[in-house]
């Protein structure tokens, strides 16, 4: 992958030369020249390429879900439809559990998401996929979850897990605790009062963050990993683009957001120490090295990747989350689906794949990404 732009972090953890140097650039995608002229009446059968970017049957899809991939997503639609000009994709990033609602219910083409479906909902997923089919997860995209802070006269910052649990679940509430000074021996901790935000809306992120802090440290977090936030205390804000910026201006705040947003607004992020030989920063490389150790779970056409947050492998960042495309595996709409296919086929492409390092996101493995290709092109 090669790299590409965004504006540039002076964040803590999060300024590793690899995202430094790229977000001195400027902002959404490079790729994909405009498109001069439409194809009208282009089927799917008979694509017209622009830029390198086969264009599917002209229409309108709908999409909905994660807000982790909203920076990809947004370049993705500018590249696609710069090319594909008679297609217009409208995609609403509110929250992975909104998202799978909306599919459920039949109201779009895709659902993007950071948590697989449950099993009860894959089997409602039968009913918008007829003749027999059923929801899938196409793994898409993946990069770390940056645990963000600010606090006057602290530029860096190291926690563990067993400290962030603590923190959030308001049993650590000052900054110059014993549990924070110990991480951080030559920082100048304040006794400024901790204000931890959460995600209020049904969220992949915080299902993926507090997998992380159960699995990584289960004698301090209590509660089981879910969508929806479970312990006390705390300010909610709905979704990661409002959560970012309630944190950047509230002195002594913490919050849990994808690196992009983090990097768009140039907030300090902390290091994990995993207890590898150095503590680890939120970046795209650590979190590609984290995501190539994950297990695939594939089960017939569907994929889903198990992330190892309790490695301690040294350089990887082990709180990071892979977001899903959910489409049916059969059965989807015979109205949107040429558009739809032609879509997805452009955003699990080498061109669409590209540029993402970017945006702040992470490598997905070869071999997953070359599986996920393959599968688009066998889904009806």
């Amino acid at each position: 992958m090669k790299l590409q732009r965004k504006g540039g972090p002076r964040t803590g953890a999060a300024g590793a030369a690899v995202l430094s140097g790229l977000l001195a650039l400027t902002a959404c995608g490079s790729d994909g020249g405009a498109g001069s002229g439409a194809a009208a009446g282009a089927s799917a059968a008979a694509q017209r390429t622009v830029a390198g970017i086969a264009c599917g049957k002209p229409g309108t899809i709908r999409a909905s879900g994660s807000t982790a991939q909203q920076y990809a997503m947004r370049d993705w639609i500018k590249n696609y439809t710069q090319a594909c000009p008679d297609t217009k994709i409208d995609y609403t990033g509110n929250g992975s559990g909104a998202g799978q609602d909306d599919f459920l219910a039949g109201k779009t083409a895709f659902a993007g998401s950071d948590s697989p479906m449950t099993a009860d909902q894959v089997d409602r997923s039968k009913k918008v996929c007829p003749g027999g089919g059923h929801a899938i997860h196409l793994p898409m995209v993946g990069g770390p979850i940056a645990v963000g802070y600010r606090l006057s006269g602290v530029d860096k910052l190291v926690l563990d897990a067993p400290t962030l649990a603590k923190i959030f679940d308001a049993r650590i509430t000052q900054w110059n605790d014993p549990a924070i000074a110990r991480l951080n021996k030559d920082a100048k901790l304040p006794a400024t009062k901790i204000q931890p935000f959460h995600r209020a809306d049904s969220s992949g992120t915080t299902d993926n963050f507090t997998s992380y802090l159960g699995t990584a440290a289960p004698d301090a977090w209590p509660y089981a990993h879910s969508k929806e936030w479970a312990a006390d205390g705390g300010k909610s804000v709905k979704g990661s683009a409002d959560l970012a910026a309630e944190v950047q201006k509230t002195e002594g705040a913490i919050g849990y957001f994808e690196l992009p947003y983090a990097v768009a607004r140039m907030i300090h992020t902390v290091s994990i120490d995993t207890g590898a030989p150095a503590p680890v920063a939120p970046n795209v490389i650590a979190a590609s090295q984290a995501i190539a150790g994950a297990k695939t779970m594939s089960s017939g056409r569907d994929h889903v990747l198990k992330l190892d947050y309790a490695t301690k492998a040294p350089g990887a960042y082990p709180i990071d989350v892979v977001t899903y495309e959910i489409v049916c595996d059969k059965g989807n709409k015979a109205s949107t689906w040429p558009t739809t296919k032609a879509f997805l086929t452009y955003m699990a492409s080498r061109k669409g794949q590209e540029n993402l390092t970017f945006q702040g996101y992470a490598t997905l493995p070869a071999e997953v990404v070359n599986t996920v290709r393959d599968e688009i092109g066998r889904l009806s």
